[in-house]
C-alpha cells in the first residue's frame, strides 16, 4: 500500500511515516500543501493522510483537487479541532475519513487500511496461486502445509504478484506499489527481493521472469521454470 503523508508539524508527519512503515506500507512525505500537491500529481497514492492547516495550499484545496483528479485515491483528513462542524465541513470536502490531533496511532492505522482497502479493486480474503497463500489481512504466507515468513517488501512484492491475476508487472511498477519515493529505479533492489522471495518460496518456482517486461505468478496451469 502506497501512503502520502501531508503534515506541516514535521516530527508528527516523520513519526506517522515510521509508524506506518512498521507496519509494511511504502510512505512518502510532504510537509506542505504545494509539494504535497506535487507528490499526488505525479504518483498514485492508495491513501493520503492530509492535515488541514498546511502552509502553501491549503488542505482543503489539495483534498478537493485530488478528488477532483477521479482517481481512486482516498483521503484521510486530520485537524487539531474535532468540532461536528469541522468534521462536517471536512467531509463535505471529498475527504473519505476525518481524524482529530491528538489521536491514538492503531486507530489512524485502522482507518488508513480501511481506506486502503478502499482504494483497490475489491480482493478475495485469501490470495491463491497453485499451492501457495497469502492473507493480507494477517500478513501469513503458506505453500502447502508450510508457514513462510517473508520480509515486509518480500510480502508486498508477493501480494502485488498474485493480485495482478497471472499478468506481468514491471520492476517499476514493483517499486512503486511497494517501495517509496527514497528507492533508487536504477539500483537492483526488486531483483535482489525477488531472488531472495524466491529462495522463501521453495520449488518449483512460482514467479516468472518475463524478460523485458517483468514478473508473474501464473494464475493456472503448470508453474514452468524460471529465467533470472
Amino acid at each position: 500500500m502506497r501512503i502520502l503523508v501531508v503534515e506541516d508539524e514535521k516530527p508528527l508527519a516523520d513519526a506517522v511515516a515510521r509508524g506506518l512503515r512498521r507496519e509494511g506500507m511504502a510512505v512518502d512525505i510532504a510537509y506542505d500543501g504545494d509539494s504535497g500537491h506535487e507528490k499526488a500529481s505525479v504518483t498514485r497514492y492508495d491513501v493520503i493522510v492530509l492535515d488541514r492547516d498546511l502552509p502553501g495550499m491549503p488542505g482543503d484545496r489539495l483534498c478537493q483537487e485530488v478528488v477532483g483528479s477521479g482517481e481512486l485515491t482516498r483521503v484521510l483528513m486530520l485537524t487539531a479541532s474535532g468540532a461536528v462542524e469541522d468534521r462536517v465541513e471536512g467531509l463535505s470536502l471529498g475527504a473519505d475519513d476525518y481524524l482529530a490531533k491528538p489521536f491514538a496511532f492503531p486507530e489512524l492505522t485502522a482507518r488508513v487500511r480501511a481506506l486502503g482497502r478502499r482504494s483497490t479493486p475489491v480482493q478475495p480474503p485469501l490470495l491463491t496461486a497453485h499451492e501457495l497463500e497469502l492473507d493480507p489481512g494477517r500478513h501469513l504466507v503458506r505453500r502447502a502445509d508450510r508457514a513462510i515468513e517473508l520480509t515486509r517488501k518480500e510480502f508486498g512484492v508477493l501480494q502485488v504478484l498474485l493480485a495482478a491475476g497471472g499478468n506481468v508487472v514491471s520492476s517499476e511498477e514493483l517499486l512503486e506499489r511497494v517501495w517509496d519515493e527514497n528507492a533508487d529505479p536504477f539500483t537492483t533492489t526488486v531483483r535482489v527481493t525477488m531472488m531472495t522471495l524466491r529462495k522463501k518460496l521453495g520449488e518449483p518456482a512460482v514467479v516468472e521472469t518475463v524478460v523485458g517486461s517483468g514478473y508473474r505468478v501464473p494464475s493456472a496451469g503448470r508453474v514452468q521454470g524460471r529465467s533470472d
